[in-house]
């Protein structure tokens, strides 16, 4: 970004202030972890579901920051210097300094939407385009208001054409975008069932889309869409180009037509792009994250190389590293490129960095690192990406950190704005792991983690987590460790409540926080109705502990309809009621679990619990699963008529077939029920029953008939089959199976 207004002028177009501060603002920037130096910053003070932006405002004035967009006035006071204008909403505001900006250009701009392919067909016409004008794009997938914005903001004098994607999703929210960004040519790149849950028909969503296109004459679209005017583009469109393409699938195909056939409408000679076309790559290679070998994590972005895209890298390198030395190997083919990316290399501050040269061999050694890797296609250097990869693991879950994402997202839009999250780890999270998973919660800025036992919590304090952390079962023995590494313990007994006073008072600590745990009918741990005055008399008594929190378990939450539920939730606001009164601050109160947030939303109260709903697995249709099992063939082998298989010759074949051999077994979580084809596996779309007993490390299926290669995917749990119906296979419930995953099954994490 590279503006040059004066922080006056910015005060004129957002607000009736007059500033006579002339100071030069030649960036802005809405979060702190990306920013290295904040001199000549403009901060937006954003307000978020998680993060208020105003929390963070000591952060970016510790880097540098002098200005500031906020809603709270005087919030800036304390900061010697800090200048602030105070707005009623800072993205509203965000977008009308983009909107002031937008008009102060006269270039063409692309808008792009669609359900599917935004991305691809944006970062293709701006490689096509590129040949012969000066691009300025949207980076990466900046598609909200927000990223629309952003995107607007980096237009300069020396741009020729814009190219925007649009990703917003109601029909206001597009109305406004296009006043703002007032484009001149569309594309609307498809039009699928993405987000159709968001609209109350098929016609509603499309309409939304098209309302980006308003007054716009030259309007693009494929021939799967019925538009009454544009410009229709076919699959056969641009035959003596497209027919160069390399890349496999109709959607590359028309995500690559559409890029041509703006390109050309815009002046782009075909043979500069049939120059261009056979090196188009799918996006894969844009910041791919995978784990690496040694503990290293690579950032793999070997798509394309040039400052702007380079220093995006970096950014989302610093934002992602989480502690670990960073380096980067940038590709280049000579000296004077070498020293071009010098300059920027050397203001992230980076542990190290190497420059790779076509056919020169080097020998990296790294260690706990996060590496970037860095170049153009020509370079070929997802080769070098490949050298640093983990060794494969045939059978490893898959876990899509963007599907929980959106299930906290949704479920937090089903609860009252102020409603508390605490979400559930235990169990190393479910089985996705607990330190990966903690860190991303963290991230997101959930209000609580909530672990069985004081040593899980202890784990995550070692691995940097610092949210609040709810020890369900914290053993006496335990208490203190709860003091030394800030785990708050929920007390259940008199006698386990007594026992931590004590050890606080050795330990000359007051104001400890607990949690009260009521038994309403689980009849598990927890205070009864008849001890409620002895634990308020005994708290009230004793400045050691302070309550943060009440609360209760529900026996049957699955149940929508249940009476007994009803009079758990009745029973806990009465006795919760009955403590609270007697207390002058505020405590929380909290009962409802995954399912108990969708089926009693209404007793909420101050907090709610979400464990495996972040998973995507009780059947809630609008959550996404979020956990895939999945593993490789290891071998082929063809059985004859009597042919034993597996261990006590636990099958017998009557006829000529064949089987695959599976590395998965019972020491993994693929419980032994599921033998003698009681449980299968999905190949090519198709379910593969197992055959003989199940073994520690490997199960054999029928694949008789079809036509399969050693090393062919194997989907154990996914799209075919939800850990619900593994479970129901397996007769057990999904719970079990989550948290039977062996430690030694690979994880992988997608979508970061």
């Amino acid at each position: 970004m590279n503006l040059d207004y004066s922080y006056s002028e910015i005060s004129q177009v957002l607000s009736d202030l007059k500033s006579s501060d002339s100071a030069l603002i030649s960036s802005v920037a809405f979060d702190t972890r990306k920013l290295i130096n904040g001199e000549h910053t403009l901060f937006f003070a954003m307000t978020g579901v998680f993060r208020d932006g105003h929390e963070f405002i000591e952060s970016a004035y510790n880097k540098g920051v002098r200005h500031f967009i906020v809603s709270t006035a005087g919030i800036t006071a304390p900061f010697t210097g800090a200048k602030e204008i105070v707005v009623k909403d800072t993205l509203s505001a965000l977008l009308d300094l983009a909107k002031h900006h937008r008009n102060r250009f006269n270039f063409p701009i692309v808008a792009i939407t669609g359900s599917n392919g935004k991305t691809t067909t944006k970062e293709w016409l701006s490689q096509f385009l590129g040949v012969q004008f000066q691009v300025s794009r949207s980076p990466k997938s900046y598609n909200s208001q927000l990223g629309v914005a952003l995107s607007i903001l980096e237009f300069n004098s020396k741009t020729d054409i814009g190219i925007i994607e649009v990703g917003v999703s109601t029909k206001k929210s597009m109305i406004k975008i296009r006043g703002i960004l007032k484009p001149t040519h569309g594309i609307i790149t498809s039009f699928g069932s993405a987000h159709r849950e968001l609209f109350d028909s098929e016609a509603e969503h499309l309409s939304t889309k098209l309302a980006l296109f308003d007054g716009v004459k030259n309007i693009f679209y494929p021939e799967s869409l019925k538009l009454s005017k544009g410009i229709l583009v076919s699959n056969n469109s641009n035959a003596e180009i497209i027919n160069q393409l390399q890349l496999a699938g109709d959607f590359n195909r028309m995500n690559a037509q559409l890029a041509i056939t703006v390109a050309l409408f815009l002046g782009v000679n075909s043979s500069k792009i049939k120059e261009v076309i056979p090196s188009i790559s799918p996006l894969a290679l844009r910041l791919e994250t995978f784990p690496g070998n040694n503990n290293n994590t690579i950032l793999n972005d070997t798509y394309s190389l040039d400052i702007e895209s380079l220093r995006n890298s970096l950014e989302y390198q610093l934002a992602t590293a989480k502690g670990k030395k960073r380096y980067a190997i940038i590709g280049v083919s000579g000296t004077d490129q070498q020293r071009k990316y010098e300059v920027l290399l050397n203001e992230f501050k980076l542990d190290g960095y190497f420059f790779y040269y076509k056919e020169v061999e080097n020998d990296y050694q790294f260690q706990d690192s996060n590496i970037l890797i860095k170049g153009n296609r020509e370079l070929k250097m997802e080769l070098l990406a490949n050298t640093f990869k983990e060794k494969n693991h045939q059978t490893y879950l898959e876990i899509d950190i963007k599907a929980i994402r959106h299930n906290i997202n949704y479920t937090k839009s089903v609860l009252n704005a102020e409603t508390k999250l605490l979400c559930i780890v235990k169990a190393s999270s479910y089985g996705s792991d607990s330190k990966t998973m903690s860190r991303f919660l963290e991230e997101m800025g959930v209000d609580y983690l909530g672990v069985a036992y004081v040593d899980e919590g202890i784990e995550l304090r070692k691995n940097g987590v610092s949210t609040p952390i709810l020890v369900m079962n914290a053993e006496e023995s335990t208490f203190g460790d709860c003091v030394k590494y800030r785990l708050e313990p929920a007390v259940f007994s008199l006698k386990q409540l007594q026992s931590l006073i004590r050890e606080l008072i050795l330990q000359e600590h007051s104001n400890f926080p607990i949690h009260i745990k009521i038994e309403t009918g689980m009849n598990r741990l927890g205070f009864t109705k008849s001890d409620i005055k002895a634990l308020i008399d005994l708290i009230k008594t004793q400045p050691e502990v302070v309550i943060k929190s009440i609360y209760s378990h529900l026996a049957e939450s699955e149940l929508a309809l249940s009476e007994f539920t009803r009079k758990q939730i009745a029973l806990f606001e009465k006795i919760s009621t009955e403590i609270s009164s007697n207390f002058s601050y505020q405590i929380d109160r909290h009962i409802l679990n995954s399912e108990g947030i969708h089926n009693y939303t209404e007793s909420q109260f101050d907090m709610v619990r979400l464990g495996i709903g972040m998973y995507g697995v009780n059947g809630n249709k609008n959550l996404r699963p979020a956990v895939s099992w999945l593993s490789a063939i290891s071998q082929l082998k063809e059985i004859h008529p009597y042919d034993y298989v597996g261990y006590s010759r636990g099958f017998i074949a009557e006829k000529k077939m064949e089987i695959a051999i599976i590395p998965v077994g019972y020491a993994d979580g693929f419980k032994r029920t599921l033998g003698q084809g009681n449980g299968g596996v999905f190949i090519q779309n198709h379910y593969c029953p197992t055959v003989g007993n199940v073994c520690m490390d490997m199960i054999m299926v029928n694949v008789t008939n079809l036509q399969l290669e050693e090393g062919e995917r194997v989907e154990i749990i996914g799209e075919h089959q939800t850990i619900l119906d593994f479970a129901q296979k397996a007769k057990t419930i999904s719970y079990e199976v989550m948290t039977s995953f062996s430690q030694r099954v690979h994880r992988v994490y997608i979508g970061q």
